[in-house]
């Protein structure tokens, strides 16, 4: 008995099985569940005399299947063995792969993309022997009951084109519009008997601010606010006398500025009428706004003014305030993406875990650009393939409780 024959035999024996039983095969029916391992790590499959060994090779290279052959247990040589294989996938995608000889084994013409995760069926032809087997070999893969589905909230939606927007990210201050500060100031000297206004107060155009006695006539005349808007300072009380001093300061704040800071990465993108999106640094409240103004000269230390204007009907943004801002620079339309929050590692790879009825499987997913919401993908996933937006992480721990080895 040669050395090949002795390991298979022995391996065998370990097992309390023969090489026949040992795979499970059957050449009637085509269907194994093997987890034999072959000599080179593959899986084993045999009939009678005749066995194989499927592996998947992928160091340094794209993945691709070897097929080694024996015959009573003896390396045959590839060029006297044909062999197909065919990796039926989800969804209802046949892998046809064909194979040349390569040193002691066959190899696939045809690159195992990811994910190796598919029903295998294995036709071999010698001069003498025909054997055939079926087997399965998931990986990253779930199947849940729909009340399972419904209670982990797990949603889905078909992946598709995306116009992903891009934003660069500033700091910034509200300010008042310098244009709508008014300083109110007597129009004849005279003595303030009375007060009507406190700082903080809301005024309307042609209110009463205060009442001031001519110094030379003796006649009394009421000082108005010009605008509406919110008393912003006071600087008189009554019992003083008034000239042409500013007696209030009153501002309009039913809109703002927000002086955002740009540093030169940021300030080369940034361009006059972008749409900026404001945001408290609580993030409680958040409105749109339009860039107005880009200063032309930077600060000492290397930071430009890019002046946004915002509406502020409501007064929660109050002069003074820190804030920061997303100011969308490009917008740029993809053919498919996916939501950046719905992509999982799998093997130190990145993946989506596509829908087929009851069943979730990882799709190894190659990505383009990212917004932040959406990333661009380039290959991996079909369009319109349905993918799992909410609760992705539950079905990553599903498939990884029984670990996730990648074996072939």
């Amino acid at each position: 008995m040669n050395f090949m024959k002795t390991v298979f035999t022995l391996l065998a024996l370990c097992l309390g099985l023969s090489l026949s039983a040992l795979s499970h095969a059957s050449t009637e029916h085509g269907h194994t569940e093997t987890e034999a391992k072959g000599p080179n790590g593959g899986i084993l499959l045999s009939d009678g005399d005749l066995s194989v060994e499927i592996t998947i090779y992928e160091s340094g290279i794209p993945p691709e299947m070897r097929v080694y052959t024996y015959l009573n247990g003896e390396l045959m040589s590839p060029k006297k063995v044909e062999v197909s294989v065919t990796l039926h996938r989800l969804g209802n995608v046949n892998d046809n792969l064909s194979f040349t000889p390569e040193n002691n084994y066959q190899v696939s013409n045809e690159i195992v993309t990811e994910p190796h995760s598919y029903e295998v069926s294995v036709s071999v032809n010698t001069k003498t022997q025909r054997a055939e087997w079926h087997y399965e070999s998931y990986e990253g893969r779930a199947t849940l009951s729909d009340r399972i589905i419904e209670k982990a909230d797990i949603v889905v939606e078909p992946a598709g084109p995306q116009t992903l927007n891009f934003s660069e990210t500033l700091f910034g201050v509200v300010a008042p519009i310098t244009e709508k500060i008014i300083s109110i100031t007597p129009i004849y000297k005279g003595k303030v008997t009375g007060v009507k206004v406190s700082i903080g107060d809301q005024v309307f155009a042609g209110q009463t601010l205060a009442k001031v006695t001519n110094a030379a006539s003796g006649v009394s005349y009421d000082v108005v606010s010009p605008i509406d808007g919110e008393v912003t300072e006071r600087f008189v009380s009554v019992g003083e006398v008034v000239n042409d001093e500013t007696m209030f300061e009153i501002a309009d704040l039913s809109s703002v500025w927000v002086e955002l800071s740009a540093f030169p990465e940021n300030i080369e993108k940034l361009q006059v009428g972008q749409t900026a999106e404001v945001y408290d640094l609580h993030q409680h409240e958040r409105t749109r706004g339009e860039v107005i103004y880009i200063a032309p000269v930077m600060t000492g230390g290397h930071i430009a003014r890019a002046r946004v204007l915002i509406d502020n009907s409501e007064g929660h943004w109050r002069p003074g305030m820190h804030v920061k801002s997303d100011v969308k620079t490009r917008e740029r339309a993809v053919p498919l993406a996916v939501q950046v929050d719905a992509i999982q590692s799998f093997r130190d790879m990145p993946v989506v875990f596509a829908k087929y009825g009851n069943t979730f499987e990882v799709r190894m997913i190659e990505l383009g650009e990212s917004d932040g919401e959406y990333a661009e993908v380039t290959g991996g996933l079909a369009l319109d393939t349905p993918y799992v937006i909410g609760n992705s992480y539950i079905l990553k721990a599903d498939v990884l409780k029984d670990g996730a080895s990648h074996d072939h």
